[in-house]
């Protein structure tokens, strides 16, 4: 794993560098995802167990769960953009078709959650509503920075703007 390659190698410690540091932290995605399927959980167990309520003993639980997902998300955009995630990352991002649909629906979703986020907090009359729209709003963040590292991904790994590898040989022949 590159982010700990801060141990000994031939008798060398190397340093860590700024990157190394970053995609160290945003492994801290994982935790913060978790809690917020814990509290996704816990606010479908509220609302099972609180059948004559309706949703209003959940809102709390949906505001963490907004709130942690976004803290989760922004985490991973700490990243290195370089490297690709997954197979089907890479998949995406080496396609422009494919990459420019995913940058659309990304940036679609973070201003969208922003903008409602935002509307929400303010013509909310409920306390309820407006925490709710914070949370939004806090997920709405998150995809942002995350957006920010997708396009760097996507010309990290697109397929048609690799650099040419200069190997010294003219047309010709000749270097």
């Amino acid at each position: 794993m590159s982010a700990l390659r801060a141990g000994a190698v031939d008798g060398i410690r190397q340093r860590w560098t700024a990157r190394d540091v970053f995609q160290a932290i945003s492994y801290l995605q994982y935790p913060m995802l978790l809690v917020a399927v814990g509290y996704a959980g816990k606010s479908v167990m509220a609302i099972v167990s609180a059948r004559g309520e309706g949703l209003s003993p959940a809102y709390g639980d949906w505001n963490y769960i907004l709130l942690y997902a976004g803290i989760g998300i922004g985490l991973s955009s700490l990243q290195d953009p370089r490297k690709a995630q997954n197979e089907v990352s890479r998949k995406v991002w080496q396609d422009p078709r494919k990459g420019r649909w995913m940058l659309a629906l990304l940036a679609a979703y973070a201003f969208g959650a922003m903008a409602t986020g935002l509307a929400g907090a303010y013509l909310a009359e409920d306390t309820a509503i407006s925490q709710l729209s914070l949370g939004l709003l806090a997920l709405g963040l998150g995809m942002l920075g995350l957006l920010k590292t997708v396009i760097e991904m996507r010309e990290h790994h697109r397929l048609d703007r690799q650099p040419v590898v200069d190997t010294g040989v003219t047309h010709g022949g000749q270097a």
